[in-house]
């Protein structure tokens, strides 16, 4: 009987030995195809808006960041902008949002929102999740960036 043992025991050494190791190119590509932009210009609003562009990689120039939508405002004298992007899921949402609020300084949880609001090289930002979206309003303070980003959030639905 032992020897049984020792024979089941050497067979499952060697076939799972003899596999070979898993790919590490399939979850880089998987990264790649997943980080393409998509093109959410519809969901923006129209109201002093100047220009929306789809960015391909490193929205807001940060390395972590994948591509999406930046759409620039002019009002009353003030510039900002509004950034939009879809991610796979919530959870991966949430991991940008976390990321980008690392880069923030004095940066303040917006309860309401379940966002955070900071400086980020010199600009005022405010970053929000919602569902598989990560959205945020760059360039006001952050009364003025709330009542956008709440305006914002009504529409990505």
């Amino acid at each position: 009987m032992r020897l049984y043992c020792w024979l089941g025991a050497f067979y499952i050494a060697l076939v799972t030995g003899c596999s070979s190791p898993p790919s590490k190119e399939a979850p880089a590509q998987s990264r790649k195809a997943a980080a393409k932009a998509v093109d959410q210009r519809w969901k923006f609003p129209q109201r002093d808006q100047v220009a929306v562009q789809l960015v391909d990689d490193k929205l807001l120039g940060k390395d972590f960041m994948p591509g999406g939508n930046l759409a620039d405002y002019e009002t009353k004298g003030k510039r900002y902008q509004l950034f939009l992007v879809r991610t796979g899921s919530a959870n991966e949402a949430l991991a940008l949002l976390l990321a980008l609020r690392k880069n923030f300084t004095d940066s303040k949880f917006v309860a309401h929102m379940g966002g955070y609001f900071g400086m980020d090289a010199g600009r005022p930002v405010y970053a929000f999740q919602k569902g598989p979206y990560l959205a945020g309003v760059v360039g006001l303070p952050e009364p003025e960036a709330d009542l956008q980003a709440r305006d914002f959030a009504a529409r990505l639905n």
